[in-house]
């Protein structure tokens, strides 16, 4: 009876310890726009996945995908709240709270995946998180949305004109209504998680992201023609609370930077291994895929150059001229 006991005893302290450990875990909220599946969720599941192994599960991260914790604006509150932890969103959002970020959604600024690995991960892109400091936000690293494309269900798009007169469905910043405006479209600046609905109700006519959007959000659904467009490329800043980071140890630090690198060559990775299967499997679902001619795409960036020239000024011409400089390295 006794020996009975005495497991026993020790059988209970043994789960009060784990619950005890359980209790002491600091959860990390991680949210992002896209649904599960799609390559910016799957690096934010590495992430979780190397954050608990590393920190000996003393941290333990929670994804949110979809949009379920609200729109990026609304997650750039919560963080600079301290009621989110962590968020990836599209980087040029971020000219919301430091201009210099704009810069990213410039129209062609990238002509390779390779150019924006060395921009992002290089001192450019450090030094453009590094204003994030003082504004609530910390950032870690960037995964890649990719090469965004356009899509609609009034026509093919072959042709520079034949965007005229459409309603695209555009990221909410300047930028992106401007670009859009420039080509005789019409711009409507809409939160992510609105667009599927919008586009099934004809609100809009089409909308432009990369392919692993199209097919994770099954825009291919409410969507016939696809133009491979490349205009733009997007890097998608891993953001922290400024609140919760500094409630962090320099160890758990160092486990949360080192995972948020780590998993951003993984996330890429994916995100470009998948890139031809998910083109072949939007056509399978019905898209008509048109690729613009060369003379098309030199005529895209000829009615850019306007537009890059105003948005220069509102960025800033050292930020501007440091991407230029960067770039110009690059391409020698």
């Amino acid at each position: 009876m006794r020996r009975l006991l005495a497991r026993t005893l020790l059988a209970l302290c043994a789960l009060t310890a784990v619950g005890a450990a359980q209790a002491q875990a600091k959860v990390i909220k991680f949210a992002n726009q896209n649904a599960k599946g799609h390559p910016i969720v799957m690096g934010m599941e590495k992430f979780a996945e190397i954050v608990e192994a590393r920190s000996a599960g003393k941290l333990k991260v929670n994804v949110f995908a979809g949009g379920a914790l609200g729109s990026d604006q609304a997650n750039v509150s919560a963080l600079q709240g301290g009621t989110l932890e962590m968020a990836a969103m599209n980087s040029g959002i971020l000219a919301s709270v430091a201009k210099e970020f704009a810069i990213y959604d410039f129209p062609f600024l990238f002509a390779n995946p390779k150019e924006a690995d060395a921009i992002v991960d290089g001192p450019l892109g450090r030094s453009l998180h590094a204003k994030l400091d003082d504004k609530g936000l910390v950032g870690l690293a960037y995964y890649e949305l990719g090469f965004r494309n356009i899509t609609n269900s009034k026509r093919a798009i072959a042709k520079i004109d034949d965007i005229a007169g459409l309603r695209l469905r555009v990221i909410p910043n300047p930028i992106n209504v401007d670009w859009v405006s420039a080509l005789g479209a019409n711009p409507t600046p809409l939160p992510f998680p609105e667009l599927y609905a919008a586009l099934e109700q004809k609100a809009v006519d089409g909308q432009e992201n990369p392919v692993a959007t199209i097919q994770g959000a099954r825009l291919y659904e409410v969507q016939k023609f696809l133009t491979l467009s490349n205009h733009q490329y997007n890097p998608q800043s891993v953001l922290v609370s400024r609140k919760f980071w500094d409630s962090l140890s320099a160890d758990e630090k160092k486990v949360l930077q080192d995972a948020a690198s780590e998993s951003a060559r993984y996330q890429r990775e994916q995100s470009r291994t998948a890139a031809a299967g998910i083109l072949d499997n939007l056509k399978k679902n019905g898209m008509q895929v048109t690729e613009l001619p060369a003379a098309e795409v030199a005529r895209f960036r000829d009615k850019m150059k306007p537009v890059v020239a105003k948005h220069s000024a509102s960025v800033g011409e050292a930020t501007v001229q440091a991407m230029m400089a960067e770039l110009e390295k690059l391409r020698k």
